[in-house]
Parts: structure tokens; sequence; C-alpha cells
């Protein structure tokens, strides 16, 4: 007896009657297969429902034929039976051996393949060819996320040996389809100007026009919408609607014309504020909260900050989920809006559990030491909000977030789940550095600022330069006790020659070694110690001022007269102890835009060095936001010097002013006291030797780089004001008329590659002598 089934005939047997095909059943004495090419025998015997010795019927066969079809490794299957053999006969699908791109400029290769691995064009696969046209229609939705509306694909199917295919994609990118025209139909309340200002979405062309969001996305269209919307609530036009939105593609698909069709409606006013509801607090002390006050306009996110600020100070209190909602009463005819706030703080709550999540390297303790908020204490928000920015200040996570958890059967207890992104905080390079100062230089370091994930930070550190040249090794503990005190050690060897910038030339070779500790007083205030033993070495050129050749004289020359003295250079030790006072109260510590920065630093050499003096620094900025995007900065800086005992101030200690970091617009180190340098053949000029004292400061405006997105922190622009002077108490006297002052521009990017510094400076006050230097920069770039 033999009898043949294939995956079309199942069908057909379904529709026979059971009595025509029938045959008595059989036992399988042996099972054979025939027709593999790429798959192994075991792949069809582990789907085949049908072993040797089972009793089969030609039902249980057509059940084995659709098992094996199924699978999708097979075009065909089909079941001969010979006598009690049961043969296998397969028609093997092909293998996708590769899938190669041609044409695609705008996407990566791997970026293509990632969307097409979904769809189940990958290699290694099973070839289906009706998944060709999904893979098509894929690499299309990806091209029209990037404005690519003309984009074609073709493939081509390549068969290869041993029954596999290779598939290319042939892709016409076209060009991309740019935002002609953006119409805002129906504003009358502000200008059309005032409100695409708004958008991200832009026209192209016009100024900066690498940096326009010219390409039209669906998603950004609605968030700009969104973005109209809260303009006008914010304003009091509370009836205000979007009617319509159009969006429209020439035929060549090259420019899209969007059309915003609005309803302002009219401007409403608040006629009273009140509060409702389970209030908890003395509505005394929650009034003082809520800002907004009858007769001004109404405006949905001052409502939104009352809302919140009555939740977050009930939170303080352990009310975990406390509700605070606004419910306006809109009064047409008077065109104001009667506002009630009402209150429901819930359950008071107290923290079970604090999970830390996201923490592969990090250990636990390294995020629990940064938390204010403690388990099994009464929830407070203030504090869980404290913690986030304490953890997130670490530098050792690239996003961190805490979320509040009711806990299951237990509504008076929450779980904080702090989630943290870790980010690389080891690094091994080298690089190549170039600045208007030192010129080209090269650096290599080896550091990392989580060490074994215990939060220690251990760097080695080499840097060559014209001017400068330093090894550096340095290590802290941030928690060298459980409530922060830090400690942390220091081995340098720096060298410097001065001989091409504009001061007076010396070289200089310090070799020194140190230990500094760090103590909290409070949230965002510490005070530094430092103990540290300097040994340099100073030496003078010929042409070197006579300032820096007294000073030999003085530490070099000891027990013999000036005319005797013929030495060049002296080797100075100094037992130096620093204190400090550092208050950071700076929303960010990268991209400022909000709070305060103070630093104020003594250093003080003391007995039984060579040196004796001290140096008094003071720094201060304050961040004022403007708006969302535009912030205000002052900035000062002031810094004394004295020597005491009979000694005077190294002159390799003293300040300089000029430059990026004092007054941009002037030549580095340029400003204040000067000396003469004679030279060999008779000539002879001034040079600049640093002071005592020095003051500068200056207002700078910062506001984002045009065409970069909000929420894109790494580059900004600033127009500045900088204003300086420097003297020396001993050799001058502090006149108003020695200020020297700057306007221009400056850029700031913490790029990829390191960070970049550039200002455009015009000099406001040039006095004779004076070195100007408008374009200055500071560029580092990694190998």
């Amino acid at each position: 007896m033999s009898k043949t089934f294939t995956a079309i005939q199942i069908g057909v047997l379904a529709l026979l009657s059971p009595l025509a095909l029938a045959y008595s059943p059989f036992v399988v004495k042996d099972i054979r297969v025939e027709g593999i090419q790429r798959t192994e025998a075991g792949t069809v015997f582990n789907y085949l429902p049908i072993r040797i010795g089972d009793s089969v019927s030609e039902d249980v066969v057509a059940k084995a034929v659709k098992a094996l079809y199924a699978t999708g490794f097979y075009r065909d299957v089909r079941i001969d039976v010979d006598k009690d053999v049961l043969v296998v006969i397969v028609d093997e699908r092909p293998a996708i051996a590769q899938v190669d791109f041609s044409g695609n400029k705008a996407f990566d290769s791997k970026d293509l393949l990632k969307g097409l691995k979904e769809i189940g064009i990958v290699e290694s696969r099973t070839f289906d060819r009706s998944q060709l046209e999904k893979a098509e229609q894929e690499i299309k939705r990806l091209y029209l996320t990037r404005s690519y509306y003309g984009v074609s694909v073709k493939t081509t199917v390549s068969p290869l040996e041993r029954n596999r295919v290779a598939i290319n994609f042939e892709i016409a990118e076209g060009e991309v389809a740019k935002i002609s025209s953006i119409r805002i139909i129906g504003a009358k309340a502000f200008k059309e100007g005032r409100l695409l200002d708004l958008m991200v979405l832009e026209e192209s062309g016009g100024m900066f026009a690498w940096f326009r969001h010219d390409k039209y996305s669906k998603q950004e269209l609605q968030a700009d919408i969104e973005e109209l919307k809260s303009w006008y609530l914010d304003r009091g036009y509370l009836n205000f609607a979007v009617e319509s939105t159009q969006v429209s593609i020439t035929p060549d698909k090259k420019d899209v014309y969007i059309s915003i069709a609005i309803n302002e409606g009219e401007q409403y006013k608040i006629s009273s504020v009140k509060l409702a509801g389970e209030l908890l607090l003395p509505e005394a002390e929650l009034r003082k909260l809520v800002t907004l006050k009858s007769g001004e306009i109404y405006s949905r996110s001052r409502v939104n900050e009352a809302t919140r600020a009555v939740s977050d100070r009930l939170g303080n209190d352990g009310y975990a989920f406390a509700n605070v909602n606004a419910v306006p009463e809109l009064n047409d005819d008077t065109r104001e809006v009667a506002l009630t706030l009402f209150v429901d703080p819930g359950r008071r709550a107290y923290v079970n559990r604090i999970n830390v999540v996201g923490n592969n390297r990090s250990r636990d303790e390294v995020i629990r030491r940064e938390m204010l908020q403690m388990e099994s204490a009464w929830f407070d928000r203030q504090k869980v909000d404290r913690s986030k920015i304490r953890v997130d200040r670490t530098g050792f996570f690239e996003d961190v977030s805490v979320d509040t958890v009711p806990v299951t059967g237990a509504a008076d207890q929450v779980d904080l789940n702090v989630n943290v992104k870790e980010r690389a905080t080891g690094s091994l390079s080298l690089g190549v550095g170039y600045s208007a100062t030192e010129k080209l230089g090269f650096m290599g370091s080896i550091s990392q600022n989580n060490l074994f994930g215990s939060g220690n930070a251990l760097s080695l550190s080499v840097n060559t330069g014209k001017v400068n040249r330093s090894a550096t090794v340095s290590f802290e503990n941030p928690y060298w006790t459980e409530d922060g005190v830090s400690r942390g050690f220091d081995v340098y060897n720096r060298k410097s020659d001065t001989r091409s910038l504009a001061v007076a030339g010396y070289k200089s070779d310090s070799l020194g070694a140190g230990i500094r500790f760090g103590v909290p007083i409070a949230l965002d205030d510490r005070i530094f110690l430092g103990l540290s033993v300097d040994q340099t070495k100073i030496e003078t050129y010929e042409d070197s001022p006579k300032l820096y050749k007294d000073f030999i004289k003085e530490f070099g020359c000891e027990g013999s007269s000036d005319a005797d003295c013929t030495q060049s250079s002296v080797t100075t030790t100094t037992l130096l102890s620093t204190l400090g006072w550092l208050s950071d109260k700076r929303n960010s510590a990268t991209y400022p835009t909000n709070g305060t920065y103070q630093r104020v630093n003594l250093e003080l050499a003391i007995p039984p060095g060579d040196m004796q003096y001290g140096r008094l620094s003071y720094q201060w900025q304050r961040y004022v936001p403007l708006t969302n995007t535009y912030t205000l900065m002052f900035n000062s800086d002031f810094g004394l010097a004295e020597g005491y005992g009979g000694k005077p101030v190294p002159f390799y200690k003293n300040y300089y002013a000029g430059g990026i970091g004092t007054i941009r617009g002037y030549k580095d180190n340029s400003i204040g006291p000067k000396a003469e340098s004679n030279y060999s053949d008779g000539s002879s000029s001034s040079v600049s030797v640093g002071g005592t004292r020095r003051i500068t400061g200056g207002l700078e405006f910062l506001f984002p780089m045009p065409g970069v997105k909000e929420k894109d922190r790494s580059m900004r622009l600033s127009a500045f004001i900088d204003g300086g002077v420097l003297w020396d108490d001993k050799t001058t006297s502090f006149a108003m008329t020695d200020f020297r002052y700057s306007t221009g521009f400056g850029m700031s990017w913490l790029s990829p590659i390191g960070p970049l510094k550039f200002s455009l400076g015009f000099p406001l006050r040039k006095k004779l002598g004076d070195d100007v230097q408008r374009f200055q920069f500071l560029i580092g770039t990694a190998m």
C-alpha cells in the first residue's frame, strides 16, 4: 500500500468522505526524511508528531503534514506511506544569507536593519517573500520621519548556493521636503510672528539655516499646537481652541505647507480664589503658597504652580498622595473666573522601603548615603526631592528619578523606587588640545570617578603644552566618614615656561604632595581643609625683569652681596595650608539657569617653610532665569595676596588678568602692572608681572543656539560685559581709571570630544600697552 499526502491535499481531504480514502491503520516501523538541504533531519523529527512504533491513520498523517507546514521552514510538505515506512518529503524555504542596502545616506545600514528585524528580514532567518512588501513599507516609514517624502524602494532577491538568497534594497532617497510656509489664521491678540516663535517647527531659509527645524514632523506639530494652547491659557484665554490643522505637500514632494486655524476667545481675569476641602494646615499658611490674586489675568501655569505648592507642602508632612484640584467657574458676561482649590490630602504615609534600581556597577550604599528621606520615617516630599538632586550631583548617573509607589494592603505606607541610569565613570584617553595660550599640547589620563562602584575617585593625568606641563595622581573618598566628610590625596609635578606669554619670562618646576578634607556644614555647603608640601625651583632668564632677579637674590644668595650673586635659580620649600568654603545652590553644575554659587579659599604658607604669604580669593555667581530659555548671569571674583614675617609674596603666586575667565577681548594675562625686560641686543619691552590685588566681574546674557532644541543642554551662546582691575599694592595704587572693560559674544559647548569655549570680545577702555585679542578659544580634542 502506498499513498501520498501534500499540504494542498489536506484541505481537500476535509471535504471528502472519510470512507473514500479509508484504509486500515498501520504501525510505523521506520521514518525517512527526504529533500532537506539546510536543516537537519532532527528538525523534522522534532516537529513531526509521529514516532516509530506509533499506529497511524490517514487523519494522523494529515495532522503531521499540517504541523510541519506550520513551522514556516518549508514551502511544501509531502508524506508517502511505503508499506510500513513513513517517508517525509519537504521542499525547504531558502534562508536569508545577507541583507544589503544601496543609495542610503540619511540612515546608516545598521539602523535600517534594526527596523527590518521586527518584520523578520534578518540574516539566517527563513525567507518569506510575502514579507518583502512590509519591509519596503518599513523603510519608507523611517524615511518619512525625516521628511523624505519622495523616497522609493526597489527590492532584488538573488538566489545563492545551498538554498540561500541575498536581498538588496535599492533606495532612491530623493530630496528632503522642507517647510515652506506656516500660517496661523485667526490670531488677533498676538502677532502671528510672535506665535510662530513659540513653535519648534520653522520655515526654511533665513539666518542659521543649518540649525533650523524646517522638516515636518507630525509629533512636533502636535507639540507646537500644545505650546500654542499653553501660551493662550497662561494669558487668560480659557476658551482658546484650534479649529483645524492642514498639512499639504507639493506634487514634487519638496515643499510642505502648514496652516493652523485658531479661535482665541475672550480673555478672563480672576475674580476670587478660595480654598476648600480638608485643609489640615491653617488656611493662612496655605494661602501664602497661593500667589494668585483677584483682578489679575488668569494663568494656567500659575494655577498649576499654586496647586503643586499646596500639594508639596502637604507632602512634607507625610501626605504622599495629596491631591489639589483647581475648579474654575466662568462668568461669560463679566469675563471673570472664580477659582476654588479643593484639597484632598489622603492618608498620611511613612516610607516602608527604599529600592535602588539600575545600579549595575555602583553599590547601593553610594546611592543610599545621598538619601535624606529615611525608611520607617514619615514621607517628606522636600527630602525626597533634595535626595534626587544629591544623587544626580554625584555625576555617576545619566538620569535619576524617584517614584512613589503605594504598598499593597497598607494604605499608610509607600515604597520609594530610586531609578538610576549609570554613565561611564572611567576613562582611558590620549588627546591633543589647542588654545590661544597653550598652543598645541598633548595629554593622557586614566581616571575612574566611581572606583569599583564605591564612589571613590582615582585619576592619573599627564598634560603637556607649550607653557604648562604636569603629571598628577589624585584620590578622593567622598564619604571617608558616614556623615559625609571627604578625604583626598594629591601628588603632582608641574612645570611652566612663560616666555611665550604676555608675562615676563621665567621657568618653574614644582613637586608636591598633600592631603585635603571636605566637611559638610549644610545641604549645599562644605568647608575644605588641606595641608601640602611643595618644592619649587624658579629659574630666571637673562631678559627677566629686575623684580624676578631680586627674588633670586633674596632667597638664593643669602650671605653674599648683590654684586657677588650670580645665581639665576633658586629652590624653595613651602608648607601650605588651605581653608575654603563652598556653597553651590545652582540647579545644575553643567548647564545652570538658576541659583547661586560661592567659593572662598584661603591659601596660607606657614613656617618652617621658606615662603610666608597668604592668598585669599572669593568667587560669586548668580543665575537669574528670565524665561525657560534665557538666563542672566552675574559674576564677580576678588583676589588678595599678602606676605608676612618680612617676606614678600612670591612673584609666581601673583594674580593675572585678561582672557577667557577674567576679561575677554584682552590677551591672556596682559592687564595690570608691567616691568621692563632688557635683551642682549640692547632692546627692551614691557611685560606683565601680575599683581597682588584683583577685582573682576561681569554680566552675561545666556541663550540657546538658534535652532537647537530647548532640551539640548550642551550648547549655548552669550552676550557679555566684562570688567576688572589688577594692581600691586607695593608698586602701584588702586585707581578707578585703571579698570578695563570689554563686551562681546561667547559660546560654550559640552561636545562629545570635550568642553569647547569661544569668545569674540571688544575692549571698551583700552590703554597704552594693552594687548588686544578679540577672538579667543579653548578646544580639547580627544584622539
